[in-house]
């Protein structure tokens, strides 16, 4: 068994200390500049974001994709024009609604930036034609990447969209849908904020019971916020960036700041409570509570940083502005916020409500100074008495939280995956109803095809041949070749099925396709490709995203507790509180429960990069609140040598902080999940689910229950590994403060005694 170690040398620590608390002023002065500098970087941001980023840039799919879009533009189209005869009109083929869409086509083809515009009116074919013959399709593409596209849909969309004489106009394609969800997004965000930011004051001033203490976390995620906007702004300089990122940037700015915030102005009314000075209780601040916010920053960061294996630009935006936002949250934590508690000392408990509260009850005569003070520690006595009975019935405790989360994430068994569509935005929203009535009303299913680009033929043999082949697969009819003189050696066919554009029949083809023999090559692209191949590439890239994120959260947490035994707790523990996250994904998202109180349209499948991206963020805030609480278990053993006891301590001193700032943060993702786009809706409420689970269930429950059980040999390692930890590893450096031990009482599972409740707990 390993020995209780004393303290180490708190030199390293002290010099942080001098450094952040020698001139506060200076410092919270340079923090306001830099942050209004970042207001100015940052401005716009979200006009330079875009909406996709699902596809793998490497892939072949991808490849026909761009190849097409600059050799056959009219194969690839992603702006179309619904026309829509009037009332007056007896359909899209009397001579009047004619004439008026042909005038709209040739105006659309002078359009600069819009290329390969074709017509119902021009072409004929039957899948441009609405099947009650009321409405006809406009096809076009736009050129460029995401930003170009978006401008000049921006400029060309007023000219076409609304009433032109017999006709009425509404604009859908892929152009028309990124767009909407671009300018809705934005909108969301802006609401959530809005929403989140009273509400989380509110709930900070609850938790402190104090005005002052509970707007600095706020300040501190600002700070964060702002800071990572700007450096996103650099980024999309450089790389694409997707706008689903801000929603992470407002969340875990927020979320995180308060989180460090929290256990830092706690510790530190804890050590003013002890009789230090403001400087002396900053220093014994970050000596402890600061140290475990920096390693909880780095675990964070690990499990989001693991996005960056992807090719996905989807997935690697939330990687930059997630680790931005940790690193910047963690900063401001530990430099900002040491200066504004130095300067603010003992009134950081100003506007004390509840003391306040305790003050006028006893000038009322309506009970004993002190009364209140028993009720706000009644969250002590009630995390005692919990951790009693956890640690006494542990086996029973540890098997049902265990059967019962693994029972709340079966529905994940049944996870099937997709793409976005338009039915990401809602019912009311012009290009989804644009889309829908294309999937209503006309012949076909739109997008369920494949296109073939086939690449250095030698003739019209060999065209024709492959074309044959192509059409003896079942269930298919083949629609080509087309080529160009403008584009030699190029050629394009069109794979028409029945059927979902990317359910499993699709996906199925795709392989079928590609390995039809030809004389040439041959990519294969399309909306179920493009899913097939991002399927391939995260299956590539996951081992060794997870291996990433295990093995670091191993050594970062062996570097705090130098055990060999609760790094691997860590990580079983913490992929366990994700299973109700991902089995509710599916029951809610992909089955459709619950979509008409949430307002969504169910797809029928999840989109793939989803379940990759809800997996970093959970597991990292997981190891957020896990640190929090091992590191205060840890400190208490060190001090005492009693394992159970420790435990009882920790749980009883950061039980109700974690679950207060898990709460918070669930507010705030809730806010995101309010969103009216289906995937970040997806996120928010995922994640903010996530997040409860882990503080009330597998931190309350399950991590004591387990502790116990594996009793004093959790903090065993083997010699080797002790000496490592001895030189590297990083300890709290100083024990708790001398009014911190828990009472007789609170072990037992009493109230604490009013007296005996340190400031950071009234």
């Amino acid at each position: 068994m390993s020995e209780v170690k004393k303290p180490p040398s708190s030199g390293e620590s002290g010099r942080w200390t001098r450094i952040v608390t020698a001139r506060p002023r200076l410092s919270l002065l340079l923090a306001l500049v830099v942050t209004a500098l970042a207001v100015l970087a940052g401005g716009g941001v979200a006009d330079r974001m875009g909406s996709g980023g699902w596809e793998d840039p490497d892939a072949r799919s991808t490849y026909a994709a761009k190849v097409l879009e600059r050799e056959f533009p009219g194969s690839q189209p992603n702006l179309l024009l619904l026309v829509d005869a009037g009332p007056g009109a007896s359909g899209v083929d009397d001579p009047a609604v004619a004439a008026e869409a042909e005038r709209l086509t040739a105006r659309l083809a002078s359009e600069q930036g819009v290329a390969g515009v074709g017509s119902y009116w021009r072409t004929h074919l039957p899948a441009l034609r609405s099947e009650n013959g009321r409405q006809a399709l406009i096809a076009a593409r736009v050129l460029g990447d995401e930003k170009t596209r978006a401008a000049v849909l921006e400029k060309i969309a007023p000219r076409y969209r609304g009433e032109h004489g017999p006709v009425s106009v509404s604009l859908g394609g892929p152009v028309a849908v990124q767009r909407e969800v671009t300018t809705t997004i934005q909108e969301d965000l802006l609401r959530a904020e809005v929403i989140a930011l009273p509400v989380t004051l509110v709930l900070l001033v609850l938790v402190f019971g104090s005005a002052v203490a509970a707007l600095l976390p706020l300040g501190v995620g600002i700070v964060a916020i702002l800071g990572t906007n700007a450096v996103l702004r650099g980024l999309t300089e450089f790389t694409d960036v997707s706008v689903f990122a801000q929603n992470l940037t407002t969340a875990l700015g927020l979320g995180l700041a308060i989180d460090y915030a929290l256990f830092i102005v706690r510790r530190f009314r804890e050590e003013l409570a002890a009789g230090r000075d403001p400087v002396a209780a900053v220093g014994a601040t970050l000596r402890t509570a600061g140290r475990t916010v920096l390693f909880s920053a780095l675990t964070v960061a690990v499990s989001l940083s693991a996005m960056l294996f992807f090719p996905m630009y989807f997935l690697r935006s939330f990687a930059y502005a997630g680790v931005a936002v940790v690193l910047l949250a963690a900063a401001a934590a530990l430099v900002l916020l040491p200066a504004a508690l130095v300067l603010l000392g003992e009134r950081v408990n100003s506007l004390d409500l509840r003391r306040l509260w305790r003050r006028r009850r006893s000038a009322a005569g309506t009970g004993k100074p002190g009364a209140a003070a028993v009720a706000g520690a009644g969250t002590g006595g009630g995390w005692a008495r919990t951790t009693a009975l956890v640690m006494r019935r542990a086996p029973v405790f540890a098997i049902a939280t265990t059967a019962g989360l693994l029972l709340l994430g079966l529905p994940f068994l049944g996870v099937k995956f997709g793409t976005v569509d338009d039915r990401q935005l809602p019912e009311t929203a012009a290009s989804h109803l644009v889309q829908q009535q294309i999937r209503d009303g006309f012949p076909g299913s739109p997008g369920a095809g494949l296109t073939v680009l086939a690449e250095g033929a030698a003739g019209p043999a060999d065209l024709t041949a492959y074309r044959d082949r192509l059409a003896a697969v079942p269930g298919v009819r083949v629609e080509g070749p087309v080529s160009s003189g403008s584009a030699p050696g190029y050629a394009y066919f069109s794979v028409v099925t029945g059927g979902e554009p990317v359910g499993r029949q699709a996906q199925d083809l795709v392989g079928v396709v590609r390995k039809v023999d030809a004389p040439f090559d041959t990519a294969v692209t399309g909306q179920a490709a493009v899913l097939v191949d991002a399927q391939k590439a995260i299956a590539e890239k996951l081992p060794a995203a997870l291996a990433l994120v295990v093995l670091a959260t191993l050594l970062l947490v062996f570097l705090l507790t130098g055990s060999v035994l609760i790094p691997v707790q860590a990580v079983l523990l913490n992929a366990l509180s994700l299973t109700a996250m991902f089995g509710a994904v599916v029951w809610v998202f992909q089955d459709g429960h619950l979509s008409g109180p949430l307002s969504f349209t169910s797809t029928g499948d999840i989109e793939t990069t989803l379940p990759v991206l809800m997996f970093c963020i959970a597991f990292g805030l997981s190891m957020d609140y896990g640190v929090f609480l091992i590191s205060r278990i840890k400190e208490e053993y060190e001090r005492t040598g009693d394992h159970e006891g420790a435990v009882r301590t920790g749980l009883v001193r950061t039980g109700g902080l974690i679950t207060a700032a898990a709460v918070i943060l669930a507010v705030v993702m809730v806010a995101i999940g309010s969103s009216r786009v289906t995937n970040t809706k997806m996120l928010g409420l995922g994640i903010a689910l996530a997040v409860l689970m882990d503080a009330l269930v597998v931190r309350s429950l399950l991590v004591p229950a387990v502790m116990k059980l594996t009793g004093r040999a959790t903090w065993w390692a083997p010699g080797p590994l002790r000496r490592l930890h001895e030189r590297f590893g990083l300890s709290e450096g100083e024990s708790a403060p001398a009014a911190a031990p828990p009472t007789a009482g609170e072990a037992s599972g009493q109230a604490p005694e009013p007296d005996r409740i340190p400031a950071g707990s009234r």
